[in-house]
């Protein structure tokens, strides 16, 4: 697997592809990433690598220990009700502004995320329709026209995707009508009912998503 030819620094590119196998599964939890290795599957030197690793790291996704180098990171159960601690507060924020701040070329965006996810479930894609969930919740964000919020938010995507991976058994048609009702709130330019709606979507994954993960991830430390 080789680095493909875009317009956008080497960096940034073993970046998003290393975030893409550590959310598909492909690095497994607590696996090491050996430099050599890395760098010659995706074919490219150790210095794009070494000023990727930070920003897999401050996003959560690896963890660099004193003379072992850098290693996927090992989600908790405590890590995973923390995200959904976050998203509660951000998410409807980005929902009451998304409403605010609503445009054609916005709502049109968040209704075709949802068109796509129907497409996808109907094809039996579910893989397709849990990405086109997550850039809802991107489009969301960018409809919010808040760019300190987006900064904020913007770490959490990533492992939004992790969750949602990790968590492929829930029902994703339930996600998709409840992106309905929020997309009707905010296309209505209903402020309060979007923010409510975002929050009850965003709590209502909580328990299942814990119970699914239950016998999976260990339960962390609080501390």
């Amino acid at each position: 697997m080789s680095i493909g030819t875009v317009d956008r620094s080497l960096s940034t590119q073993v970046y998003h592809l290393l975030r893409e196998r550590i959310i598909s599964g492909d690095l497994q939890p607590g696996q090491r990433l050996i430099e050599r290795e890395i760098c010659e599957q995706l074919e490219v030197s150790r210095i794009p690598l070494r000023e990727a690793l930070p920003q897999l790291e401050a996003d959560g996704f690896i963890r660099t220990l004193p003379r072992r180098g850098a290693m996927v990171t090992r989600l908790t159960l405590h890590d995973i009700e923390e995200l959904f601690d976050v998203r509660e507060s951000l998410e409807v924020l980005a929902a009451k502004l998304a409403a605010t701040h609503r445009d054609p070329a916005g709502l049109e965006s968040l209704r075709a995320r949802i068109t796509q996810a129907r497409t996808a479930l109907d094809n039996h894609a579910d893989q397709e329709a849990a990405a086109a969930n997550v850039a809802f919740h991107d489009d969301v964000l960018t409809l919010s026209r808040n760019s300190l919020l987006r900064n904020l938010m913007q770490p959490l995507n990533g492992r939004m995707q992790w969750l949602f991976r990790m968590t492929a058994d829930r029902d994703i048609r339930v996600q998709c009508a409840e992106h309905e009702g929020l997309y009707a709130a905010i296309r209505d330019g209903h402020a309060e009912l979007a923010g409510a709606l975002a929050y009850a979507h965003v709590a209502s994954g909580r328990a299942p998503s814990l119970a699914l993960l239950a016998d999976v991830l260990p339960p962390g430390d609080p501390g």
